[in-house]
């Protein structure tokens, strides 16, 4: 299968990427690059620089790579805490792009789309692990602009036969022996812990330890990006029949401080610790039941040990001490 990956050369897309090149699928990359990185896109792929708001450029690439039969859609603005500062960012551009790459696909007659979805679509739930069932309650301007974009894609379905899925993760973290994670600024938990052990800061601020949990402490199910990889790919077989919405997780949460301890006896460094405030946008535990997923197309998670993410993470981040820079 041709398949074109908006955000291919992000950490989740490029390992993606990565898989899908295994798998024998013929990928084309599409990305801006203002949060990826042309290193780590892989050389068996062709990377196409462009913004998913110039539809002149998104017509182009469809004509230069005719063929293209499914879209995997990670280019996205993803930060939680910027939205509830930027909501206009979010709600405008994360919406506004989709719409200009289903058009796109429309026209030259692409027909499956897989849409990197997200956990936030559910603020705080009434019961855990969380079910495609559990009503939708987005938390923050991020996680409505991914909600608004779902039901986009069910009228696409219902008006024009495209085929989809949406794919619900919760924490990705953890590497592939080439590709890691390396954003500017870093704002997921593992990478900024390793950092630390690396040298690149003193301390780590701890937002919250005062929310109704054992210790405190936000909760969240940590998912290895291996694995979502795997989930991306059985999607693509598995929406040739009809559209698929799962939630992709492992059933079984962290918290901060158990993430924190686990970098501790991982990377031998002490990780000091700070307390901070809570931030706007966090709810206190996120984790997902993949009962469907597993139960229909037969995925598990095999990576995701909270030791072996961090594990991999470390050794990726050793070998690459400035990310993607240097190293």
């Amino acid at each position: 299968m041709k398949i074109l990956v908006t955000g291919g050369a992000g950490y989740i897309g490029s390992i993606t990427v990565e898989s899908l090149l295994q798998a024998g699928h013929e990928v084309v990359v599409f990305d801006n690059l203002s949060q990826g990185h042309r290193q780590a896109v892989c050389s068996d792929a062709e990377l196409v620089i462009g913004d998913l708001d110039d539809r002149d450029a998104l017509e182009t690439l469809f004509c230069k790579h005719p063929g293209i039969e499914s879209v995997v859609h990670f280019a996205s603005r993803t930060l939680v805490g910027e939205s509830m500062q930027k909501p206009a960012l979010y709600l405008r551009d994360n919406v506004s792009q989709a719409v200009n790459l289903l058009e796109t696909m429309l026209r030259h007659r692409a027909g499956q789309f897989i849409l990197s979805s997200t956990a936030n679509l559910f603020d705080q739930p009434d019961q855990m692990p969380i079910t495609e069932t559990a009503t939708l309650s987005p938390g923050s301007p991020y996680g409505e602009s991914k909600h608004i974009i779902e039901r986009i894609l069910n009228w696409y379905e219902r008006i024009h036969g495209l085929r989809f899925a949406c794919l619900r993760y919760f924490n990705a973290a953890g590497a592939s022996h080439r590709f890691g994670e390396d954003h500017d600024p870093e704002t997921h938990i593992i990478p900024i812990l390793l950092g630390i052990a690396l040298g690149r800061g003193d301390r780590f601020t701890l937002f919250g330890d005062d929310y109704p949990t054992p210790d405190g402490t936000c909760i969240r199910d940590y998912i290895h990006v291996l694995d979502l990889a795997q989930a991306h790919i059985l999607a693509l077989d598995a929406i040739a029949r009809s559209s698929r919405i799962y939630n992709l997780g492992t059933g079984h949460g962290f918290s901060n401080l158990e993430v924190i301890e686990q970098v501790r006896q991982v990377t031998g460094h002490s990780i000091p610790v700070e307390r901070g405030s809570r931030r706007s946008g966090d709810p206190p535990i996120l984790v997902a039941s993949a009962e469907k997923i597993q139960s229909e197309l037969g995925w598990s998670p095999r990576h995701s040990d909270l030791r072996s993410i961090i594990s991999n993470a470390w050794e990726w981040h050793l070998h690459h001490p400035c990310g993607y820079g240097k190293g």
